[in-house]
């Protein structure tokens, strides 16, 4: 069954710091929610990418041009008045608020306090 693609970083070495280990922040905080709400994670395809680029898997869906993560790409077919883009006519979210919007619309995840 289709469903929509979470891509996260991987916490790992970014390939310009080398000797260090970083975590992605955006990608963090959206760990989280996934983390408190694991039913409702398990309703996405979470897919966890490392920091390289070019990220090939997030570059087939996406574009080159659009690899920054974290991003949720919507199930084809989709929309969402959130979403930042598309790529050949996939829509897809790569900014963390409206990520966490998309999830709380989509997916019933609670909303982030005000």
């Amino acid at each position: 069954m289709p469903k929509d693609i979470l891509y996260l970083l991987t916490p790992g070495e970014d390939p310009a710091y080398p000797g260090e280990t970083f975590y992605c922040p955006p990608c963090a905080m959206v760990e989280g929610v996934l983390a408190s709400f694991p039913e409702l994670a398990a309703k996405l395809d979470v897919r966890r990418v490392d920091w390289p680029r070019p990220r090939k898997e997030v570059v087939a869906v996406v574009g080159e041009e659009n690899q920054s993560l974290p991003m949720l790409l919507l199930e084809d077919g989709t929309s969402s008045q959130h979403q930042t883009g598309t790529h050949r006519g996939r829509a897809f979210i790569n900014e963390r608020d409206d990520i966490l919007a998309a999830l709380s619309e989509r997916h019933g995840f609670p909303k982030p306090h005000p």
